[in-house]
């Protein structure tokens, strides 16, 4: 038994709300043909779709064998579509690339149903409406009373117990539509068949009931479910109930289909439209092979741009000095740019006092002190906001690397360039210019130290490792192993074969004084070496305190400018020995380099010598004697706010 009590149905229309059905309220025998009749727009067909679960009603109930809808959940509308109800439209509302058995049998696959019981039934129901020797052929092979006997039989092979038909016959001719409501005469023997249509005449021939509805309420009804049948209905329904024969809605059924089916289903509508599916498929990939070439475009321009970026500030990174020059400033006063400009009159011409605004910047202004200790607190804190942006953070120390080896004749030289520049004298017949370039290379070396990783024991950065190929070797693992750099074309300077000792210093010597003198003389030519010539070469390396030692006057002095240079050579002996262990080149695609120098060593050779400074005795004993000068015995002149640094 169906009920509708008091149905309300509104919908809303650009703002508006229209109301459909005003208060219907209706029941239903379980077997019985019942046409709805009325003119468009009366609310028939939102009365099938309520009753039929399609649409939501807005305010009533609507009561399936005595069991309220209220609390119905979506599952539960689609499993009393799927199991309950069945769907006869005007529209046919077939697929055209299915066959007529295929079109049946999608009715079953919602319903968990296999293929070879989905099969039997659909032949069997085909055959019920006539259509058993058509079961192969597709809709546009058949003609339209055909295909709506196709829809019905579609509609009843779930075996539903409500059939609703809304316009079954509207697309029919005479002919075809007597036969339509002549199958549907038939069927209505074993179930509710609820009909809307137009035709009065098909209604009153071919129904049990007519209910006429006008403007969303019913106005007439031939055949009304009388009190006494209702009462008896309801008696039938609690009895049933109290025995458990009840045929109810299974609320707990869940429509489904297996993925086979579902596949089945795909692939098959796929196939049948080839062109369109490599049409498709092709466009498709089109736009996914564009949309991937553009991010993979993007993504490496964007690796690019941030190679070139890192490469670069490695090369040329942001310096923090101790002490840093105002230039801006200084330019400005040099050319007489004030903040504040006098007004002068025009016709004469006025003096500036530019010497003395310059001379001023400079002694108050022009040199600005930093406080890097504070600052590296700072960049050591957890709360730093700069490393975020930073790819490294590296400190510099005035440490000098004092690097030592053997000649032929097994005495130690400082292996450094400086040292030999250091060293050059008038004596040599250079020029005075040539002096004043030797004074200004006496600083220059070609050790250099690389950046290190953000690990504890990751000695190497891998901005180096990025920026440079190891050629033979390793790369550092210890404090004591350090690497050759070469050119992009192979090639290391004379400079640093001497700091190798592959060149001796009488050679370097008698090449610049043939250069100063411009006798085009040079006294070596260039040299082929093998990697193995070079890796396993070793250093001794001393700091720059464990040069210095305390005499019998109380006074330290420098122990390499003694004549007995015993007791220095023991010093060097002790030293850290560092060794060769690798050959580097930079990567033909590093659009930068981060390293200048040629011998290249770590961070941990570093700290390892400024701990050494730090425990000397001539750094104890100058801090235990702040205003002497431990070397001359003197005391410092010193300003009263200055004092001497740790």
């Amino acid at each position: 038994m169906l009920v509708l009590n008091n149905v309300v149905k509104e919908y809303e229309t650009a703002g508006e709300s229209v109301t459909a059905l005003k208060g219907v309220t209706v029941a239903f025998r379980k077997n019985e043909f019942v046409s709805i009749l009325g003119h468009s727009g009366c609310g028939k067909t939102t009365l099938l779709n309520v009753v039929g679960g399609l649409d939501r009603y807005t305010s009533g109930d609507l009561l399936i064998r005595g069991v309220s809808t209220k609390e119905y959940r979506e599952n539960d509308w689609d499993t009393y579509r799927n199991h309950s109800v069945g769907f006869v439209f005007q529209s046919y509302n077939l697929i055209p690339h299915q066959t007529v058995l295929s079109n049946v049998e999608l009715a079953l696959t919602l319903s968990g149903v296999s293929k070879a019981e989905r099969r039997e039934r659909a032949i069997e129901v085909l055959k019920r409406v006539g259509l058993g020797d058509q079961i192969h052929k597709k809709p546009n092979q058949m003609s339209g009373g055909q295909m709506q006997r196709v829809a019905i039989a579609r509609a009843l092979i779930n075996d539903p117990e409500i059939l609703l038909a809304d316009e079954p016959t509207g697309a029919l001719d005479t002919d075809t539509s007597v036969q339509i409501m002549d199958l549907l005469r038939e069927i209505s023997g074993d179930r509710l068949i609820i009909m809307v249509t137009h035709n009065p005449e098909l209604a009153e021939k071919y129904s049990d009931r007519i209910i006429r509805l006008k403007d969303g309420e019913i106005v007439g009804d031939t055949n009304p479910f009388s009190l006494e049948e209702e009462a008896e209905e309801l008696s039938r329904l609690e009895e049933d109930t109290k025995n458990g024969t009840m045929e109810t809605v299974d609320k707990g059924k869940k429509t489904s289909m297996s993925f086979f089916t579902a596949l089945t289903l795909s692939l098959n509508n796929l196939m049948t439209k080839k062109g369109r599916t490599f049409m498709t498929a092709f466009a498709g990939s089109i736009g996914i092979i564009g949309i991937a070439l553009i991010l993979s475009l993007s993504n490496g321009i964007q690796a690019l741009i941030d190679k070139v970026q890192k490469d670069t500030l490695s090369s040329y990174p942001i310096q923090i000095e101790s002490e840093t020059v105002d230039m801006a400033g200084l330019m400005n006063t040099l050319m007489g740019v004030r903040d504040e400009q006098e007004k002068r009159e025009d016709g004469k011409i006025y003096s500036s006092t530019v010497l003395y605004d310059l001379m001023t910047s400079m002694n108050n202004s022009a040199i600005t002190t930093n406080n890097l200790e504070k600052f590296k607190s700072y960049l050591d804190s957890e709360g730093c906001a700069i490393r975020e942006y930073a790819s490294h953070i590296q400190y510099g120390y005035d440490l000098a690397i004092n690097p030592y080896m053997k000649d032929s004749n097994g005495k130690y030289f400082k292996a450094d360039i400086s040292a030999l520049f250091a060293g050059m004298s008038p004596d040599y017949g250079a020029s005075g210019s040539y002096m004043n370039m030797s004074s200004s290379f006496a600083s220059y070396s070609v050790w250099q130290e690389m950046l290190s990783g953000e690990g504890e024991n990751e000695l190497v950065s891998p901005i180096i490792t990025s920026q440079y190929d190891l050629l033979s070797g390793k790369w550092p693992e210890s404090r004591d192993e350090i690497v050759l750099l070469i050119t992009g074309n192979n090639e290391v300077s004379d400079i640093t074969l001497y700091s190798l000792g592959l060149i001796s210093a009488e050679e370097m010597l008698e090449t610049m004084i043939a250069a100063m003198k411009e006798t085009g003389d040079i006294k070596h030519e260039a040299s082929v070496y093998e990697y193995s010539d070079i890796i396993g070469k070793s250093y001794q390396i001393i700091a720059s305190t464990e040069y210095f030692k305390k005499g019998n006057d109380c006074l330290w002095f420098d122990m390499s400018e003694s004549e007995d240079d015993t007791e220095f050579n023991n010093v060097i002996a002790h030293g850290l020995n560092v060794k060769i262990v690798g050959v580097i080149r930079q990567k033909p695609d590093a659009t930068s380099a981060a390293l200048s120098g040629s011998l290249i060593y770590t961070k941990a050779l570093t700290d390892s010598l400024l701990d050494v400074i730090e425990k000397s005795d001539v750094v104890a004993a100058q801090k235990e004697n702040e205003d002497i000068d431990i070397f001359t015995g003197l005391p410092f002149v010193l300003a009263e706010e200055d004092k001497l640094a740790d």
